[in-house]
């Protein structure tokens, strides 16, 4: 690969880093191509980009990218495949679902929203972390239940006072 091409792949791996909030780093060495086939299809169904990457081209994009990686750098050792997302929890439950039938991939290191993450124990933690319509879903439905509670109060007691007053003070 000539300077060009490496200063040509530097600069796409440094947009997209840029582009991207969900950024996952893990090790595939070791599996067949049977088995990174259907990773790479595991990823595809989940709308995760699996790519693998060259260490120093990676570590040179994230230096020149304006985001903080923290420890990532140092972590890019081996094989490093380069795993994107918009779901901050998606790469996470594909590599679990994964390693139900296989030992790898193994998580190097994750970025999520401006956070670090290092190491493979955190795997479980991660496929947890909530999306962000699934937390907007959560506020919406706690906002809506008290209101939901005074509305069938007033329903089921037919609008009489009395009835109301029996009705929350029953809840």
């Amino acid at each position: 690969m000539t300077r060009e091409e490496k200063a040509t792949v530097i600069q796409d791996l440094t947009a997209t880093l840029a582009d991207n909030t969900t950024i996952y780093l893990a090790d595939i060495s070791g599996l067949n191509a049977l088995q990174t086939t259907n990773l790479r299809r595991a990823c595809f169904k989940a709308n995760v980009s699996l790519s693998v990457v060259k260490n120093t081209l990676l570590a040179k994009a994230m230096e020149a990218s304006d985001k903080d990686f923290g420890e990532l750098p140092e972590l890019l050792k081996g094989n490093t495949s380069m795993m994107l997302s918009e779901v901050a929890n998606a790469p996470a439950k594909v590599i679990q679902g994964f390693r139900k039938k296989s030992a790898k991939p193994v998580l190097k290191g994750a970025y999520i929203e401006e956070t670090v993450y290092v190491g493979d124990h955190l795997i479980d933690a991660l496929s947890d972390i909530k999306s962000k319509e699934e937390m907007i879903g959560e506020i919406v439905g706690l906002l809506q239940s008290p209101a939901k509670n005074v509305i069938s109060a007033l329903k089921s007691s037919g609008g009489k006072i009395a009835g109301i007053i029996k009705t929350l003070s029953e809840r």
